[in-house]
């Protein structure tokens, strides 16, 4: 194929997406409260007007928000695709998460109230609460107990722990004394483990006895051993392991001389440790992600940058005031937690809630009891979660009082508009605005959304590139393709921010490969002044920004290409299904065959009206894509299941569907929730076949 002609394949593409999404769009807008306006942080467009007029005085005057022990001479050196910004500027983000709130009243308000996942008995749930003050204690005790281990500034430490306060205590540590903390998802493998402690070098882990899941416990320091079996990390020197209950450790092993416990450094550790004066480039943490490569990518963010925009998006687009808890839903794993459950929020003096578990144990309604009992007022979670609770029911929401809430997030993928409706309805019963937020673990902080005392939302579109952000739709050549309001194409980033990603920890020409080489000059040398997140979008008349999702997750069928979000939002329409997932499959005359999975809602009126046989209704899910989006679009195979596979923090495995769909050999299962539910897929696909 040409260049031409593949210029060509790629417009007809971002035209059939657009195309589709308008079918599948309520026309339906939603503008905040009189009320919610008027008491919000920003209900004006002046800031958008600042950002437009000074875009580099905009950033500096948001850096002000903040404590510098010394000011930065220059705003920004860009040299792309490398950005510094706030350059001779000194800081350090533990301190202004923790200090600067001392001074004041705020040093006896709830920094962190956290829930574990056991059980209420009697009324009475797990719980702790640590004030600032309190919290200041235990982060400068451990920061002294990382420095009598031999971690100075720069030493990469390996953070493996459970949803509990000490994850955010060891981050704050490592971030006080310049230390660069590279934090596993609890759920991760040994192997995943191993492969980025040996990546970053790291000299610390920092575990746990154990944890709590589904009612099961998760015995992440025998995972660890495993990791570090037979030498296979010997850039490890010592492993500190937290006591997760208040009673007698988990069982686990302890190595002497290497193995140390937590509880035990902590009682010895002094509770006076200055924040380190560190410029505004110095690293902060390696964070993995996956790439398409099969190796992840340690994406790196430095001190500066990233704390103006964590700050800066928590006053902003989550509206936080003083007396708000703010519960974010996230892993501390994932940059969801790192930017919105310890840095964001506790810099602007929040408090934050955490909670350990899964959303249905013990039962259904457990993050509505949560709601109801902490009264939280600011609940961000993603669209994975949404779908869930949509399956369980309206009931469980329904028996609690979550009047506390007054404003709603969502965040981790595109959310589909019956999704953000039903959200806004019984969720947020009708009243609630909802910040539908586009980031990124490379971007630091969110790019994408609306600001919810100023804007009209639309179910389907996350919204305006916020102030400082600079963002558009182009084609395959870089040429704009915003003329037209039904038209997509491919999002990119014009303009650098602050908390964009530095590097790929070790791989440099990995980074400018990955993200600053998607277009070309005229002499056909990359534009490295260019970023492309790898995902697809469009516009309505308004320029809110509908994210199609990644554009490797499209079809070619017969030609014609669909995106796969396309196909699961018109599946989830349908009021029977509860939730979707689609892939494609190799087909020798289409080319691509579409295979979806198909959730059904336990007891939908929409399946007791008509006959519930498999058949029946996989004919008439065929039929409702058909005409929802086109015959083209109808599946080749649809597959009723109970669950489909996800990992432990929520999100499908499509990788795995693929598999099953093509007659592959099984992938890596190490990371879901429920690997069974892969095998019983599997057995049920042969079965149709």
């Amino acid at each position: 194929m040409s260049e031409l002609e593949h210029t060509d394949e790629s417009a007809k593409a971002t035209d059939s997406a657009a195309q589709i999404s308008d079918l599948l769009v309520e026309e339906r807008e939603f503008a905040p409260g009189a009320a919610f306006s008027a008491a919000a942080t920003v209900n004006s467009e002046e800031l958008y007007q600042q950002a437009h007029s000074d875009w580099e005085g905009y950033w500096a005057e948001q850096a002000r928000g903040l404590d510098w022990f010394e000011p930065w001479h220059t705003v920004l050196k860009w040299d792309p695709p490398h950005s510094q910004w706030y350059l001779g500027g000194k800081l350090n983000l533990s301190h202004n998460c923790l200090d600067r709130h001392l001074s004041g009243w705020r040093r006896n308000k709830a920094a962190i109230i956290w829930e574990g996942e056991p059980g209420i008995e009697g009324g009475v749930a797990e719980q702790r609460t640590l004030t600032y003050q309190q919290l200041h204690r235990e982060v400068c005790k451990f920061a002294n107990v990382l420095k009598k281990l031999g971690v100075g500034k720069g030493d990469r430490v390996a953070i493996y722990l459970p949803m509990i306060p000490e994850a955010a205590v060891v981050m704050l540590a490592c971030a006080r004394i310049g230390a660069v903390h590279s934090v596993v998802f609890g759920g991760f493998s040994p192997e995943s483990l191993r492969d980025r402690i040996n990546d970053s070098q790291c000299k610390l882990l920092i575990t746990a006895d154990g944890g709590w899941r589904r009612g099961n416990i998760v015995r992440l320091k025998a995972e660890s051993d495993k990791a570090l079996e037979g030498g296979a990390c010997p850039s490890i020197e010592h492993v500190v392991v937290v006591k997760r209950s208040a009673g007698e450790p988990f069982p686990c092993h302890i190595q002497e001389g290497r193995d140390h416990w937590y509880h035990r450094l902590m009682e010895d550790a002094s509770a006076d440790c200055p924040a380190e004066k560190l410029d505004s480039e110095d690293l902060l943490f390696i964070l993995y992600t996956s790439g398409t490569t099969g190796k992840p990518k340690g994406i790196v963010h430095s001190t500066g940058g990233y704390s103006v925009v964590t700050y800066n998006t928590c006053k902003y687009v989550f509206d936080l005031k003083e007396d708000d808890i703010f519960w974010c839903t996230a892993d501390i794993g994932w940059v969801t937690g790192h930017s919105y459950v310890v840095y964001g929020p506790l810099q602007m003096g929040a408090t934050v809630l955490m909670y350990e578990g899964a959303p249905d144990y013990p039962q259904r309604d457990r993050f509505w009891d949560i709601i109801e009992r902490y009264r939280v007022s600011v609940f961000y979670t993603a669209p994975t979660a949404i779908r869930a609770f949509m399956k369980w029911g309206e009931e469980h929401p329904r028996a609690h009082d979550m009047s506390s809430l007054r404003l709603l997030g969502s965040v981790g993928e595109p959310i589909n508009p019956e999704a953000w409706i039903w959200y806004h309805e019984n969720i947020g019963a009708s009243r609630c605005p909802i910040v539908d937020t586009w980031w990124q673990t490379e971007t630091g902080g969110i790019m994408i959304t609306t600001l919810p005392g100023l804007h009209v939302s639309k179910p389907g579109f996350a919204g305006w590139a916020l102030p400082g952000v600079s963002a558009t739709i182009v084609d395959e050549k870089a040429r704009p393709v915003e003329g037209s309001a039904s038209r997509a194409g491919l999002l990119c980033l014009t303009r650098p921010w602050p908390s964009m990603l530095r590097t790929i920890w070790g791989d440099d020409e990995r980074f400018q490969e990955t993200y600053f080489s998607k277009w070309q000059d005229d002499q056909g040398n990359p534009r490295r002044d260019l970023y492309f997140p790898g995902d697809g979008a469009k516009r309505d008349s308004a320029g809110r920004f509908m994210i199609l999702g990644r554009v490797d997750d499209v079809l070619n069928v017969a030609g014609h290409r669909i995106g796969t979000m396309e196909v699961e939002s018109a599946l989830v329409d349908h009021p029977a299904v509860a939730e979707s997932a689609v892939v494609g499959r190799s087909h020798e005359i289409k080319g691509q065959a579409i295979v979806a999975f198909v959730t059904l809602k336990g007891s939908s009126p929409a399946l007791s009206a008509r006959s519930t046989h498999p058949a029946d209704i996989i004919d008439e899910l065929k039929a409702h894509v058909a005409t929802k989006i086109g015959a083209i679009a109808r599946p080749e195979e649809i597959i009723l299941t109970a669950d489909l596979p996800k990992t432990r923090s929520g999100k499908i495995m499509r990788r795995l569907l693929r598999d099953i769909a093509e007659g592959r050999t099984l992938g890596d299962t190490t990371t879901l929730a429920d690997p069974a539910v892969v095998e019983n897929l599997r057995q049920m696909y042969e079965g149709q076949e």
